[in-house]
């Protein structure tokens, strides 16, 4: 006997589900603007990130911490209003997808310290390989021959930016080991979230994954006695801008856009973030470009490309 619907299960359902399939009504502009913002905003994170000095996982929780502040009085409305979903299992995804997120920023914020910035770079950005396939397994998605060949590229081009400092370590290190490892949660969490993003609105699927990440990284660093206050002025508003800038707006960019684009489209494009990076650093850390970061640059950018007109094609 099919189950009865109360009304505000009915209406979360729908609150999902409308965002979720509205990408009739958002402009292609719109969605890329919004995407091209998160990119921006999750590009400056490394330097927010450097500027705080404070250990991996210490950045980590305060910027998830930060941006779940502001957020959880807007997703107290939306509960009461009935526009979150109450289906268990895209709650229990969510949580999970924030485990996933909180391992990726404490192993990747810790290898920028135990590693050169290229190699934490290059090897965190190992996730558009693992979405791609986990969208051919989990989702079944049909890749076109372009999107292999744009992620080809976009890949190659990282591997021109970092090619000097990778040639220059004979062998991987404990650094180098956690940017892989941040690289899968983060490949992890894309996927997560392109599912959850199916029934669950923008704010919804950055607040309920976020739950889990600060109560992760809380755990971890009391039980490490990593210490969480009595900081710099300089070194909080360095928190104070990861976590508003690239954790609340970046992701909240980027979200809206995996409601309307596949992930393994979105993590491709990502790739652009390592790239405006190393430009943010000339001005901003005082790090010239390089011949081959220029050229790498142009590379991934141009790989990027070939993925998004796949997709446009699609």
């Amino acid at each position: 006997m099919a189950r009865s619907i109360s009304l505000p299960e009915a209406r979360a359902s729908a609150a999902g589900a409308t965002e979720a399939t509205q990408g009739t009504q958002a402009t292609r502009l719109h969605i890329y603007l919004m995407l091209a913002l998160g990119i921006i905003c999750i590009a400056l994170s490394a330097i927010f990130t450097k500027w705080a000095g404070v250990p991996g996982t210490v950045s980590a929780f305060y910027r998830i911490a930060i941006a779940e502040v502001v957020l959880t009085l807007p997703f107290a409305r939306a509960m009461a209003r009935g526009r979150v979903t109450r289906d268990r299992r895209i709650w229990l995804l969510a949580l999970g997808a924030g485990v996933f997120f909180a391992l990726d920023l404490g192993l990747w914020n810790t290898s920028l310290f135990l590693t050169s910035a290229a190699n934490a770079t290059l090897l965190g950005n190992d996730a558009p390989i693992l979405v791609g396939l986990g969208a051919l397994v989990l989702f079944h998605e049909r890749l076109k021959g372009m999107y292999w060949v744009g992620l080809a590229l976009a890949l190659a081009g990282m591997g021109i930016i970092v090619s000097k400092d990778v040639l220059g370590h004979s062998s991987l290190g404990g650094g180098d080991l956690l940017a892989m490892s941040a690289g899968v949660a983060y490949a992890a969490y894309l996927l997560a979230t392109q599912r959850i993003r199916a029934k669950m609105d923008t704010l919804s699927s950055l607040f309920i994954p976020s739950m889990a990440g600060v109560v992760l990284l809380l755990g971890f660093n009391l039980a490490l006695h990593r210490p969480l206050w009595g900081f710099s002025a300089h070194t909080y508003l360095a928190l104070l801008a990861v976590g508003l800038i690239s954790q609340l707006v970046g992701w909240l960019a980027i979200n809206y856009a995996l409601g309307h684009m596949r992930a393994s489209i979105v993590s491709v494009t990502l790739l652009a973030q390592p790239v405006l990076t190393a430009l943010f650093a000339v001005p901003l850390l005082g790090e010239p470009l390089a011949s081959n970061q220029i050229l790498g640059g142009v590379v991934a950018l141009a790989g990027i490309y070939l993925v998004n007109r796949s997709a446009a094609k699609r």
